[in-house]
């Protein structure tokens, strides 16, 4: 299987009111991220062991694309890494429990992973939070515009799960929920369609589709339309 670089997938950077959402590229950036990764899922969750440096970085950085959110001060608040077909996803190792047994793994090209997925811990208020969460959520919906993907697979606790669904992204569980060492959090896989989404979205929640394909380009340019059904027709963000 030949891994496919990071920077041969297509990149994207739009704003979400006053956050930058973009595809990360400088090593400052990329830095921001490990530090962030490591104060979530080492420090809080405790899914991975602590390390000296402060940082959380493993081998599926090698082939990884990282899509963060940014505040008007150049600061990182929020980031999902996404991991493209071309490489192993982490669903079929440290993660492999989490799959019903038997279970075939999608690795066809309009496929990829959710990890990584956060917020900076240090966000107090719930609304915030939950504005940065959405406008991550809304950069890999357009990075997998951007790139044809149409499924995702991800790992997260189960409550966050439920929280999705209930959002209106129609995830759908591939394995039981197990809690998983050392956090002993409760964690679930699922896949993420993204033509579904459009499709129901589009009849119970259309104002919520119309924000997710809306957004503004680092150029000032108001770009409408950029839905999974489209992706062929619609601009690219850089």
């Amino acid at each position: 299987m030949r891994v496919v670089p990071a920077g041969e997938h297509k990149e994207i950077a739009f704003y979400e009111g006053d956050f930058l959402v973009k595809t990360l590229k400088d090593e400052s950036d990329l830095q921001q991220a490990y530090r962030l990764r490591h104060r979530v899922f080492a420090e809080k969750l405790q899914w991975v062991p602590p390390t000296e440096d402060g940082k959380e970085m493993d081998m599926y950085d090698l082939w990884g694309v990282t899509v963060g959110l940014f505040g008007y001060d150049g600061a990182l608040l929020g980031m999902a890494r996404l991991l493209p077909p071309s490489g192993k996803f982490m669903l079929e190792h440290e993660f492999g429990a989490l799959l019903h047994q038997g279970y075939a793994i999608r690795k066809a090209p309009d496929t990829a992973e959710i990890t990584r997925l956060c917020v900076n811990p240090d966000i107090r208020d719930a609304k915030l939070s939950s504005r940065i969460m959405l406008g991550v959520l809304k950069g890999i919906y357009q990075w997998a515009v951007e790139n044809e993907i149409r499924y995702y697979y991800l790992e997260v606790e189960h409550r966050f799960l439920r929280a999705l669904r209930m959002l209106g992204f129609p995830c759908e569980p591939v394995g039981p929920v197990l809690k998983l060492p050392p956090a002993e959090v409760g964690a679930v896989a699922a896949i993420y369609d993204m033509v579904r989404f459009d499709e129901e979205n589009g009849q119970r929640r259309p104002e919520f589709l119309e924000w997710i394909s809306t957004l503004t380009t680092p150029a000032g340019t108001a770009v409408t339309g950029r839905t999974s059904t489209f992706s062929q027709a619609v601009p690219a963000l850089v």
